[in-house]
């Protein structure tokens, strides 16, 4: 007993030392496991005098459900503890600000496309769209392009393989549009065009397999150059400025005649910028307009193209190549 009256005594400082729950485990065990005193006062029952029996026994079990109690204290304790610790590692302080998400901007050729699409609006043009994988008749043949011309190679023109035809590739422009709009629309047409087009070009500072373009198309009575040239200088006053210098040099395009392309003067020095012309009476009758009632005129400009001098943009790869550090130059 007086092993007992021992363990008693030094039980609540072994309990109150365990400093988590199985700390507590551990003296648990010590105190009231099969290998404790305890535990062997236990087994020692059956040696004992009858008459001492009841008296060790009620002892025993005094002492075992006092170090019970002891132990379920510090164990409510350390349980207490160990949930606060719990609840201050998840705790959420909603006095953070809070993490934003990096919103996108629009590209910068979408930008140009619609700063170009909105100055035509507002000259009563509408939006016409068509397919990027196109055939020979809306590609050249429609738009007055004979076959010995060298846009049609291949060294010029990325085909495509489908099924038995080879006349199906990726349009060059998107002039077919034109050719597929007037097909199915009556004049009058005031329409423009914006797109993807592709060519075998090389890829480098000023060229791209894929680049874009905006093309204009004009079909109505009493059409005339003078008509052409007021369009477009007033396209380049809004787009560039109101004191752009603007001059239209001769040239030649098949579905055109006369032809012209239109230079602009930036920072000092003349740029082309775009193609033009009245349409070609042959374009016309090949969509089914009567070319003794009907003119017009065409053009067609590269967004790239534009962009670049506006934007002070060096090189055209910079477009494609998805740097963060020129795309976040035009939010």
């Amino acid at each position: 007993m007086k092993r007992l009256d021992a363990i008693l005594e030094a039980a609540p400082g072994l309990i109150d030392g365990a400093a988590d729950l199985p700390a507590l485990a551990s003296v648990e065990a010590e105190l009231l496991g099969k290998s404790s005193v305890v535990g062997e006062l236990r087994r020692g029952m059956g040696k004992l005098d009858p008459e001492q029996r009841p008296v060790v026994g009620a002892k025993l079990q005094e002492a075992a459900d006092q170090l019970k109690t002891q132990v379920a204290r510090r164990r409510e304790v350390l349980e207490m503890a160990a949930e606060r610790e719990l609840l201050i590692s998840d705790r959420l302080d909603l006095t953070l600000d809070a993490w934003v998400p990096t919103v996108g901007t629009r590209h910068l050729i979408t930008q140009v496309i619609e700063e170009v699409t909105d100055i035509f609006l507002g000259l009563g043009y509408v939006v016409a769209d068509g397919p990027e994988v196109e055939n020979v008749w809306y590609n050249f043949d429609a738009l007055n392009t004979p076959d010995w011309h060298p846009s049609r190679l291949e060294s010029d023109t990325l085909y495509v393989e489908y099924r038995e035809r080879d006349d199906v590739l990726m349009r060059v422009h998107t002039s077919p549009v034109q050719a597929r709009y007037m097909e199915a629309n009556d004049p009058p047409v005031y329409i423009i065009a914006p797109g993807r087009t592709f060519r075998t070009d090389t890829w480098d500072a000023t060229h791209s397999p894929s680049f874009h373009q905006i093309e204009g198309l004009v079909v109505d009575e009493h059409i005339t150059f003078s008509d052409l040239k007021g369009t477009l200088i007033h396209f380049v006053h809004e787009f560039f400025g109101p004191d752009t210098e603007v001059q239209f040099n001769p040239h030649f395009f098949p579905f055109t005649e006369p032809s012209a392309e239109l230079h602009v003067k930036l920072d000092g020095t003349w740029l082309e910028m775009l193609g033009c012309g009245v349409v070609d009476p042959d374009v016309l009758v090949n969509v089914g307009y009567d070319p003794d009632k009907y003119s017009g005129f065409a053009f067609g400009m590269g967004v790239e193209r534009l962009a670049m001098p506006k934007y002070g943009i060096k090189d055209i790869r910079r477009f494609y190549e998805n740097d963060l550090r020129v795309l976040r130059q035009f939010p």
